[in-house]
């Protein structure tokens, strides 16, 4: 049977467009009613792969390496393979095309996908593993030899790797990851910063949760993320502190508490609420998706944390960060301009170790005057309000 002359065929699908989605509707056609080969038609050029699963905030501060990667292809169309927990920092990426859960899809899209370029800049041998079964001529980063081990692909991969084998080296290190990362990418184009988008709705929902805790919008928010998550925990500063520097900051500057953490806090951010009663201390819960904790956090002038993904959303939605580093290297974390970092003063820092001898630890050295201090000058640089 004929078609109807006025009805797509399949021949005239839009399949090297990059908003072609296959199995539904393309945004354009979703919002404006238009067919494929309208005006926002926009052919493939290279078709880019990056592998990057871990952890969370890795996930978001490589996302500041989107438009170093997109600058050297021509139309490219991305395609992201991370962890599903990962998934909502890339959702609305105006520079991702298609993001990909690791798991069965995953393994189809490799085994009947060809790529232009495959960039996997873990040296995890999953992550390898992965860019090793990807079918492309180009890879950069790492892969996994057949007997077994993580192989780089030139030699800036190769330094990165040797850094994370040896704690000497990394003790030593004095670049950011992202510079880093530019190297092995074979590129000269520094990063300017997270891309990391909320939809407007989403930024309305945390203005309205923040309304309803009573925040006031004439007084400054400090956000206090209280923990560190379960991997290193001793980037987290002692609950003391957290109230030491509640006191002082709302004498001194009139400030709001907006407690933030997810489920290993919230027992911890319930003590601080009772040990500072009278304050304008706010609980939002602990138990809210990452985007509406982002939300929450973007409503913050300036946000206290460690070297956690709260610093990482902090920084992609351009608030004033002040960032408390103990075992972690501080040199690797780009703030962009956006903070400032306290740092103990011992030698054994960035030792990346979940358990310490030391007494006082290096998290127990940093004072709440070195906190209180630093978050002031934020608070002196800091625009009120949601970022443009």
């Amino acid at each position: 049977m004929t078609a109807p002359a006025d009805s797509n065929s399949t021949s005239e699908l839009a399949v090297d467009c990059r908003f072609f989605l296959g199995d539904r509707p393309c945004v354009w056609h979703k919002r404006e009613g238009v067919t494929c080969r309208c005006g926002y038609y926009e052919a493939i050029g290279d078709r880019v792969l990056i592998v990057k699963l871990d952890a969370m905030g890795d996930v978001l501060r490589t996302t500041s390496l989107l438009p170093v990667i997109a600058a050297q292809h021509q139309a490219p169309r991305i395609t992201w393979l991370t962890r599903p927990e990962s998934l909502p920092l890339l959702e609305n990426n105006p520079l991702i095309g298609q993001v990909i859960a690791l798991g069965p899809d995953a393994t189809l899209a490799l085994l009947t996908r060809e790529f232009d370029r495959v960039i996997n800049m873990d040296a995890g041998q999953i992550s390898a593993g992965l860019a090793s079964l990807a079918r492309s001529e180009r890879k950069d980063g790492f892969v996994l030899h057949t007997k077994g081990f993580v192989q780089s692909t030139n030699p800036a991969a190769e330094a990165w790797l040797r850094l994370g084998v040896d704690d000497g080296l990394k003790r030593q290190g004095t670049r950011t990851y992202q510079a880093w990362m530019t190297d092995i990418l074979l590129a000269d184009t520094p990063t300017s910063g997270y891309v990391f988008e909320l939809r407007a709705e989403e930024i309305g929902a945390g203005r309205k949760h923040l309304e309803r805790l009573g925040v006031r919008t004439d007084r400054p928010l400090i956000g206090l993320n209280t923990g560190a998550g379960g991997r290193w925990p001793l980037k987290q500063w002692r609950l003391e502190g957290f109230v030491e520097l509640m006191t002082e900051l709302s004498r001194a500057n009139g400030a709001q508490f907006l407690l933030l953490g997810g489920p290993a806090e919230e027992a911890r951010n319930a003590a601080i609420c009772r040990a500072t009663e009278g304050q304008a201390v706010f609980d939002p819960g602990c138990h809210n998706p990452v985007r509406h904790f982002a939300a929450l956090l973007g409503g913050c002038d300036v946000v206290v944390t460690g070297d956690t993904l709260a610093m990482h959303l902090a920084l992609a939605l351009k608030r004033r960060t002040v960032v408390i580093f103990g075992p972690t290297s501080a040199p690797e974390i780009e703030l962009y301009g956006l903070g400032e970092k306290v740092i103990p003063d011992m030698t054994c820092l960035s030792c990346y170790k979940n358990a310490c001898d030391f007494v006082p630890n290096c998290m127990d050295l940093v004072s709440t005057d070195m906190v209180a201090s630093a978050v002031k000058r934020q608070l002196a640089a800091c625009e009120r309000g949601w970022p443009a």
